[in-house]
């Protein structure tokens, strides 16, 4: 009796089949990488930035004064007592409160706008070409490019009362007042605060916006001249809507950075801001380590950072609806 061996049939694998175990294992290398990278600052931020904030939101929910400072664990819960005595309008420290908000508000209005318009008419105007072109580039770059606290105080000092440059110009050589004006204290601060922030930030929108000018075709320009348009009617067709995703985020960046401006004032009139020119950041600066009040100070910090929110949020909802109906 004979037996006949029964082989099993050979299973032929192609070469790809084996390969794509690899490929996948290379793809997710790849694609994890930029993220494996960016994890170190990730943490960082969050370390910077939100530890700090819960800390902070914490902290508004105690009675933490100055007898609590060296273990401020301690303290006792107030609950929102805090936020009450915020939003108390009627009572001293919320009418204070109310007034550095409406203050604040009209500041920093008036500053992004003369930013944007001021950065939008230069950047345009610097798109035609002549001599020293470049110069005057870098030469309007350079109040963004100087540090804060160096800037400030150069301004500190020409809006001296007695022997500043402002007051020598407006009165001893324009005459255009009647004697020399206190810049730094009573109302005029409100605008030499506005003239400070408005020298400082309108070279950002400058860069921004001179930017997003070379994203825009000049054949659409070269068209229009040929269709008899203008100036003014190549500015209000092609370049605004041109730029609108820039001013968009332009307007944003500004509002944010100029309501939350603090080294500004500080540098400006120091820890006693006046009246007129009280902005919110120094008001709860002032609340928190003047006053030793530092959960009534958090608690007004935690009320700027909703309201910060809920601005964004509307501005980015009303912005998106524009943009989907443009498209449309």
């Amino acid at each position: 009796m004979t037996t006949t061996a029964v082989k099993e049939p050979v299973r032929e694998t192609s070469p790809g089949a084996a390969r794509e175990p690899r490929r996948r294992t290379g793809r997710i290398r790849r694609n994890g990488l930029p993220y494996l990278l960016l994890l170190p600052a990730l943490l960082l931020e969050l370390l910077v930035h939100l530890v700090p904030m819960v800390i902070g939101i914490v902290m508004s929910f105690k009675e933490l004064t100055q007898f609590y400072i060296r273990d401020w664990g301690t303290a006792p819960w107030s609950g929102l007592d805090n936020y009450k005595v915020s939003v108390d309008f009627d009572a001293p420290v919320g009418e204070a409160l109310l007034h550095s908000f409406f203050v604040t508000v009209g500041f920093t209005l008036l500053s992004v706008a003369l930013c944007w318009l001021i950065g939008t008419a230069v950047a345009i105007y610097m798109q035609d070409t002549f001599r020293g072109r470049g110069l005057l580039r870098a030469l309007f770059l350079v109040p963004y490019a100087l540090p804060v606290y160096t800037a400030v105080i150069t301004w500190v000092f020409m809006f001296q009362h007695d022997n500043g440059l402002v007051n020598h110009v407006l009165h001893d050589q324009l005459h255009l007042t009647d004697e020399p004006s206190f810049w730094l204290i009573g109302g005029n601060s409100f605008y030499a605060l506005l003239t400070v922030s408005v020298w400082k930030g309108w070279p950002f929108a400058f860069l921004i916006v001179m930017a997003g000018l070379q994203n825009i075709p000049k054949e659409l320009y070269e068209a229009a001249a040929l269709d008899g348009a203008g100036i003014w009617q190549q500015i209000r067709r092609i370049t605004l809507p041109s730029l609108r995703p820039v001013n968009q985020v332009l307007v944003l960046v500004l509002f944010l950075w100029t309501f939350n401006d603090f080294n500004t004032p500080y540098v400006l009139f120091g820890k006693a801001a006046p009246e007129s020119a009280d902005l919110i950041s120094v008001h709860i600066y002032q609340a928190s380590f003047v006053t030793w009040n530092f959960g009534t100070g958090s608690a007004m910090s935690v009320l700027l950072l909703l309201f910060l929110l809920v601005v964004t949020g509307v501005y980015l909802l009303f912005t998106s609806r524009g943009r989907r109906a443009a498209d449309a």
